[in-house]
């Protein structure tokens, strides 16, 4: 029914939209509205495609539209080139609750680990206050740190 597929500069527009969408929601992203720019989704795309992983999937109905994306990339410094860092998920609000943030989400780390064998740490930030999420990583095995 899903399918999860590498994402691709073609995908600009409905992973932008996407993030739109998803940061109008109170436990969505760190980033809010006016801070998804169009500046910000080129980097992140391209610091993905270059040193990491940017995974979409695309609403099962409709090919004008993604509902869930997830990308991680290196920090510069080269003594972290072990680390994917700056993971971020997005899925779209409608479609939370149905197990495709988990699915998304474990994709990309099986992926790290059967063909990533650079990557040793994957490394993603949330909000104290976001229990949900917090629950959520720590159930794909995440541990709190700081």
């Amino acid at each position: 029914m899903y399918k999860i597929r590498q994402a691709n500069p073609g995908d600009f527009n409905k992973i932008y939209a996407l993030y739109k969408k998803v940061a109008t929601e109170a436990t969505g992203l760190a980033r809010s509205g006016d801070e998804i720019t169009d500046q910000y989704i080129q980097k992140f795309m391209k610091d993905s495609s270059e040193t990491g992983i940017e995974l979409i999937i695309d609403h099962p109905d409709s090919s004008d539209e993604i509902i869930a994306e997830v990308h991680s990339y290196k920090l510069i410094p080269k003594v972290f080139s072990h680390i994917l860092s700056e993971l971020t998920i997005a899925v779209a609000p409608d479609h939370q609750g149905k197990g495709i943030g988990r699915m998304i989400f474990t994709h990309l780390l099986d992926l790290i680990k059967n063909s990533r064998p650079d990557i040793m740490r994957v490394e993603l930030i949330s909000q104290e206050s976001n229990l949900k999420a917090i629950s959520f990583y720590e159930s794909l095995g995440f541990t709190r740190e700081g």
